[in-house]
């Protein structure tokens, strides 16, 4: 009989998750035309300037993060930017396995893929409201796994206080999270390492890793937030499964920020 899943785990899971999202977040901001973060709107017109520095003040409009235009963005906007134009990419990261039909029922490997796409989501959103890295972990847990978690738990491995054998467990608590936080994110490093931008291939396959992290949780994995169930059924055809599975991921994306802002409306205020 297999271990039942406690809260410690979901947190021991989820805790490297959360701190992993922020690399990878990062990348989908750098993810950009250079020079845009020092582009402003508005400028009055200059014959003397250069036509790539007016194509850039054009595009410093645009709302995307790191430019003007995303700056004067209400939070509410920006929650939405996160679903819409990161949740579409997850969901199709998350619906390649879709291309199997029903044979990809049988594998963990869709419900890990759409749940890290999901929590990658939330966790932008929770960062655009100020939550703080353990508030963000109790709010995956209660929408990706139905979990009350306790804020104390959810702070992870802390404390210098009790026995020698207390700070040796805390110690060793902190050096695994660090451990798994670093696998999470090691494809990332390495193209920040050769001084490159992360394109889409590098951040579609840390999403992916990201989902690996959650194979601990197989059991878990189902309850998060689910699509419709046309589309999941049409998920079930071989090929065209694909589209079906893309289908079900987004209206699945669209639920889970629903959920989660209706955490964040309630916790939010305790949190900060």
């Amino acid at each position: 009989m297999a271990e039942a899943i406690t809260d410690r785990h979901v947190v021991t899971a989820l805790r490297p998750f959360v701190r992993a999202t922020g690399p990878v977040l990062d990348a989908v901001r750098e993810a950009r035309l250079p020079g845009l973060r020092d582009s402003a709107p508005g400028r009055a017109a200059d014959p003397a300037r250069t036509v790539a520095r007016r194509f850039l003040d054009r595009v410093a409009a645009i709302r995307v993060p790191g430019t003007a235009g995303w700056a004067a963005m209400t939070v509410a906007q920006r929650d939405r930017w996160w679903l819409h134009r990161v949740g579409r990419a997850t969901a199709l990261v998350a619906a390649v396995p879709g291309l199997g039909g029903a044979l990809s029922a049988w594998l963990p490997v869709r419900d890990a893929a759409g749940a890290a796409g999901q929590g990658l989501v939330l966790c932008a959103i929770a960062g655009e409201h100020g939550l703080p890295l353990p508030d963000r972990v109790r709010l995956l847990a209660a929408v990706l796994f139905e979990r009350d978690i306790d804020p104390q738990l959810a702070a992870g491995p802390r404390g210098a206080a009790g026995t020698a054998g207390d700070r040796s467990g805390v110690a060793e608590g902190r050096a695994e999270e660090e451990r798994r936080t670093a696998r999470l994110t090691a494809d990332l490093a390495a193209t920040r390492r050769r001084g490159a931008r992360a394109g889409v291939a590098v951040i579609g396959g840390a999403v992916w890793k990201l989902g690996r992290g959650f194979w601990a949780l197989e059991d878990e994995l189902g309850k998060r937030p689910q699509g419709r169930l046309l589309y999941q059924a049409i998920s079930m055809i071989p090929l065209v499964g694909f589209l079906g599975a893309y289908l079900a991921e987004r209206s699945a994306m669209r639920r889970a920020v629903k959920l989660g802002r209706k955490w964040i409306e309630r916790h939010g205020a305790e949190a900060r």
